[in-house]
């Protein structure tokens, strides 16, 4: 396992691996946990001799909660920040400004994902209930949709559909949008308890999981919305962060409150096949490198961040 420590007081809130660089990734963070400070956008190698080299960081006068690369462009990353903006960065430019600034929520801005699918535009959700498309190209949101009624934590792109995302909220729900059209799909109350985190299965555009405060990830098939198809039981706290593999059609990741990370195969009778626990602070960042199979990174709240690969620690 590779680990590296983000400068002091700067703990991790997201990380992803680019979609053009095999060894890139990006990590968002926020200092003193985000309550008060700036934040920085870190830009990391995976050297070949096993090791984390530092590319480029940018600073950011708030905390950074979510961070996503351009899939039209490999050096763009863009960013949710604490005053409810989103900064757009050029990690080739000459100097840390922003190319873009959009700045339209009106609190936090938790969450942002570039669509995989169409690749011309981002969404991004917000403690101020709402959720916006972006444009990279355009100084205004293309559209705004506001139907949930607490915090937005996740918006996540289908990786199948161009204009279908999904959301999920503090008011217990996942919503299923199109963004052309002015409500949402599907409405699914998907835990008694607030929900942090959501993500398609890369291989079947019906199934998505959602992870919650409850410490439980359940599995959905959105043909059948009034019962999920399965509850994951093994976190000890609330779950932040679940992602599916790119890799294989059941196996998927969580990281949670309770400083663990786990591993499961929904294709096994007994899904929990690994715990990691290299982590001594919240996990609240978490992805899979589609360049390299079993190969995952997380970061916490411990100020580190780490990259292994699943498929060594089975051998």
């Amino acid at each position: 396992m590779m680990k590296l420590k983000t400068q002091p007081s700067f703990n991790g809130y997201a990380i992803e691996f680019s979609p053009f660089e095999e060894r890139r990734f990006a990590v968002a963070t926020a200092q003193n946990f985000g309550i008060i400070g700036n934040g920085k956008q870190y830009i990391m190698d995976v050297h070949e001799r096993g090791e984390i080299i530092p590319f480029r960081e940018f600073d950011s006068r708030d905390g950074l909660f979510d961070c996503s690369w351009s899939e039209e462009n490999d050096t763009h990353i863009v960013a949710s920040s604490g005053d409810g903006s989103l900064k757009l960065w050029d990690i080739h430019a000459r100097d840390n400004m922003p190319l873009r600034h959009f700045h339209e929520h009106e609190q936090e801005a938790s969450s942002v994902d570039w669509n995989i699918v169409r690749k011309d535009c981002f969404v991004s959700g917000s403690w101020d209930h709402s959720i916006k498309i972006w444009n990279p190209r355009m100084n205004r949101s293309i559209n705004t949709f506001r139907e949930h009624q607490y915090c937005v934590y996740s918006t996540i792109w289908s990786p199948r559909s161009p204009d279908v995302f999904a959301s999920v909220s503090g008011d217990c729900t996942m919503k299923i949008w199109n963004q052309n059209e002015a409500r949402a799909v599907s409405t699914i109350r998907a835990h008694d308890y607030e929900i942090l985190s959501c993500d398609w299965n890369k291989y079947d555009e019906n199934q998505i999981a959602t992870a919650s405060v409850d410490k439980t990830i359940k599995i959905w098939d959105l043909r059948n919305p009034f019962r999920e198809r399965s509850i994951l039981r093994g976190h000890t706290n609330a779950v932040r962060r679940v992602k599916y593999s790119p890799h294989s059609d059941s196996v998927l990741a969580s990281g949670s409150y309770d400083m663990s990370v786990i591993l499961w195969d929904l294709a096994k009778p007994e899904p929990l096949t690994d715990r990691m626990e290299h982590h001594t602070e919240f996990v609240v960042g978490l992805d899979f490198n589609m360049f390299v199979e079993g190969q995952i990174a997380s970061c916490s709240w411990d100020e580190s961040v780490a990259v292994w690969n699943m498929l060594h620690r089975r051998r």
